[in-house]
């Protein structure tokens, strides 16, 4: 008889809410989905959990957008792809069948590749942040990026170590099986000997943690710069070995190593580490001025968020990407005019955003234009960034 009592009394608080305004139904309230496909754990979770923080602040400064006339509350659903190939179709079919408009992510190329097919069968579009490998767009009609890519990366690196180091010969290491980090070894090979270089390349199996005779190899091939654009935990690894060797040759990676996991692995060390980023916190212009205090702020209030952060609130590069593409999806439905994934798939190649990365456009293919990269430094003795410059292709 109690549980009888309990489940008609629930059934009636229920019905009170409905008939009081206590449903989003009710207030006239509608939601659109937007997918947020990004690893949380594995690998890259640590990128991850940054990029889906410029994602989450973006939504909590603008929550709402402006569908065909009718204002929406935006919903991030968020999965954990686990930094995973093989865990990437789960993940992916979980946002598809939880009702997303569209999605962004990853951080990571190979998981967004493993996506791929899944979103363009269901007709839900992709916007990719970070994901630099070609394969991700290409034969892909759904799947989008603004960020720039590896071959032009690659080739941005290339100039710069014989630019700012007058490297001759290079030392270029990654992991066997992952398509980030093999293709852009493969664009940075081909552009440094395309400027008369020499590169010494090898790769390391999976749950590889020991990097000593890696290091190692580096010091005995008589490098002048030493290139390994790999995950966030095995560039902490590196950075030990490096300076338990004394390496004396620079770092240089991709934009994975712009992470405070890698600025706490440098502090106090004397290896010298550079990466190729999106952005860069400093700037005068007023739009990211208010994008970098504003993030500090959120930080500050949020333990959960600060966490994500490593801890601190130095703004990692693949949090500014997030934010941009959060707004970039906004810009997408409000042209649209409809939460209809085909919709929006059709009008994603004309949709433009002034972001704090910079302008944001697609090209034929989907990928972003872009003409420049941003190319920072540790700073050994405060584990700060240090700007370097902006370097372009030559």
């Amino acid at each position: 008889m109690k549980k009888t009592i309990a489940i008609l009394a629930v059934l009636f608080v229920s019905a009170a809410l409905v008939f009081a305004g206590g449903s989003s139904e009710a207030k006239g309230n509608k939601v659109v989905k937007i997918g947020v496909y990004e690893p949380a754990s594995g690998d890259n979770g640590a990128g991850g959990k940054q990029e889906t923080l410029g994602i989450q602040y973006a939504n909590s400064v603008t929550p709402t957008v402006n569908i065909g006339g009718t204002e929406y509350d935006v919903q991030l659903v968020i999965v954990d792809n686990e930094s995973s190939n093989d865990k990437a179709v789960t993940a992916a079919s979980e946002l598809v069948s939880k009702g997303v408009s569209l999605v962004l992510g990853s951080y990571g190329s190979g998981v967004s590749i493993a996506a791929g097919d899944t979103f363009a069968s269901a007709q839900v579009p992709a916007i990719g942040v970070t994901c630099t490998n070609p394969q991700v767009t290409l034969g892909n009609d759904w799947y989008y990026r603004i960020c720039f890519l590896d071959p032009f990366q690659g080739t941005v690196l290339a100039n710069y170590a014989k630019d700012a180091f007058g490297a001759k010969k290079a030392y270029a290491l990654a992991k066997l099986g992952d398509d980030y980090s093999v293709g852009l070894c493969n664009y940075f090979i081909k552009a440094f000997e395309s400027l008369g270089g020499q590169v010494v390349y090898e790769t390391f199996p999976e749950g590889t943690s020991d990097f000593a005779a890696y290091v190692a190899n580096a010091k005995k091939s008589g490098c002048d710069v030493f290139f390994s654009p790999v995950s966030i935990e095995a560039a902490a690894l590196i950075i030990e070995q490096a300076n338990t060797q004394g390496l004396t040759m620079p770092i240089l990676a991709g934009d994975t190593w712009d992470s405070n996991v890698v600025l706490g692995a440098a502090k106090g060390t004397k290896v010298s580490v550079s990466v190729t980023t999106f952005f860069v916190e400093g700037s005068k212009d007023p739009q990211i001025t208010a994008f970098v205090d504003g993030l500090k702020n959120y930080l500050a209030s949020n333990a959960t968020a600060m966490t994500n952060n490593g801890g601190n609130d130095e703004i990692a590069a693949v949090t500014a990407m997030g934010f941009d593409a959060y707004y970039t999806a906004l810009e997408a439905l409000k042209k649209a005019g409809s939460t209809k994934g085909a919709d929006i798939q059709k009008v994603l190649p004309g949709v433009t955003y002034k972001g704090v990365s910079g302008d944001i456009a697609f090209d034929a293919n989907g990928d972003a234009v872009r003409t420049v990269a941003y190319v920072k430094s540790v700073d050994n003795a405060t584990g700060k960034w240090q700007f370097v410059s902006v370097q372009s292709v030559k």
